[in-house]
């Protein structure tokens, strides 16, 4: 795993148009997972790919980060 630079706004990259992922191959997975180490870090709850100079149509998301896991009762 790989922590990533994050760009940020307005960075004219992140107006470009990005590429839909037609499977999950190793690569991409690798992406995806270093996503996730960037995200934790930064810390944050989503990234998309774009935001680490990936013009693919990727987001990671954690929306429970930081909150007490819920329980069904």
């Amino acid at each position: 795993m790989a922590k990533r630079d994050i760009i940020i706004a307005p960075d004219p990259r992140l107006k470009k148009v990005c590429y839909p992922v037609d499977r999950i191959d190793r690569e991409t997975a690798t992406l995806m997972t270093d996503m996730l180490e960037t995200m934790y870090a930064a810390p944050g709850v989503g990234l998309a790919a774009p935001q680490v100079g990936v013009h693919k149509r990727i987001i990671v998301v954690d929306p429970a980060r930081g909150k007490e896991p819920r329980t069904l009762t």
